[in-house]
């Protein structure tokens, strides 16, 4: 198993949806892989269309346990004073990035329109998101490990 990191550059939206039928929206996204969450900041200004450039960090294992090697994105309405709204969301997938960042040592997909849906499948806006995946270095440049436990070779 190679250990990695997963970087998502969270660009902009364009056309999302609103989920208050009066007022603005105030759109942040929500990132998912294998157990890890991640989020975006608020983008206050953007309303329907708005620009984050956040960049998130996920760490990746690849071969990892199940098969689901991909990026969940939820886009979320904050509101003040209830909960906030779920817009809708995307689906990125990652097997062949981390499958050529193993190989390769990194891998990259470029900026890419992603589609959100909601609940029933309709289209209620589009992402721009790019993702890379880059290799841990490994610390244990003149080790060995038996059982936990590192022993120094001289």
């Amino acid at each position: 198993m190679v250990v990695g990191i997963l970087e998502v550059n969270l660009i902009s939206g364009k056309g999302l949806k609103r989920s208050d039928f009066f007022g603005k929206i105030d759109p942040y996204v929500k990132i998912q892989y294998k157990g890890q969450t991640r989020k975006s900041s608020v983008a206050k200004d953007g309303g329907r269309n708005p620009t984050w450039n956040d960049k998130m960090k996920l760490r990746a294992e690849f071969p990892g346990s199940g098969a689901d090697y991909k990026l969940l994105i939820k886009v979320m309405d904050h509101d003040t004073f209830s909960s906030d709204d779920h817009i809708g969301e995307a689906t990125v997938h990652v097997k062949e990035l981390l499958e050529m960042g193993v190989e390769k040592g990194k891998a990259e997909l470029k900026p890419t329109k992603y589609n959100v849906v909601d609940s029933d499948l309709t289209f209620v806006g589009e992402l721009f998101i790019g993702v890379s995946y880059s290799l841990l270095q490994d610390r244990r440049t003149d080790a060995e490990e038996f059982g936990g436990w590192k022993h120094s070779q001289i």
